[in-house]
């Protein structure tokens, strides 16, 4: 019995999944975007790693999807990150998701960033395809010790808007 024990505490950080973030999610713009992609992505069936996410987002922080009406009304959702975690949770854990960044535009005044990232969005990691493709707009803050995540907003690739060349390459 106490080899079984052991058996299963040795085994049980193998299959458990991070908590909080990661060496090197919060000390560069690199590590936090890849740290905000790896976080929402993964397979179907798999709880996405909320505890690494959270840390990523200044309080306060807001998640801005601009969506549109049948009638190509365009309207913004602001979401908080726990109204995010709970609308988009079931359905990114349910069909498997995974999101990369294809291109990035930067501009930095100091500690204040703003990146244009555009995205692929895929179920699995080797669909040939993306379902959808679209640019994420992150306001990112160093405070000096770290980086923040202040909002994203973003769209999605539409037949009527779709993504200028300039954006599907990087400039920095």
């Amino acid at each position: 019995m106490r080899k079984l024990f052991l058996l299963v505490l040795l085994a049980a950080p193998l299959s458990a999944q991070t908590t909080g973030p990661r060496p090197g999610d919060l000390t560069s713009m690199q590590g936090i975007i890849d740290a905000l992609y790896g976080s929402i992505s993964g397979p179907a069936g798999q709880t996405r790693d909320w505890d690494r996410l959270r840390p990523l987002f200044i309080p306060g922080a807001r998640l801005i999807p601009a969506v549109y009406r049948q009638d190509s009304t365009p309207r913004l959702r602001e979401l908080t990150l726990d109204e995010y975690i709970k609308l988009a949770g079931p359905g990114l854990e349910k069909n498997g998701f995974y999101e990369t960044e294809v291109a990035r535009q930067v501009e930095q005044y100091g500690g204040v960033v703003h990146v244009f990232s555009t995205y692929e969005s895929r179920f699995k990691p080797d669909d040939p395809k993306p379902f959808q493709r679209g640019i994420n707009s992150i306001q990112l803050f160093n405070d000096g010790k770290r980086w923040w995540i202040v909002n994203i907003l973003w769209e999605g690739e539409r037949a009527s808007n779709p993504i200028p060349e300039k954006y599907l390459k990087s400039s920095n």
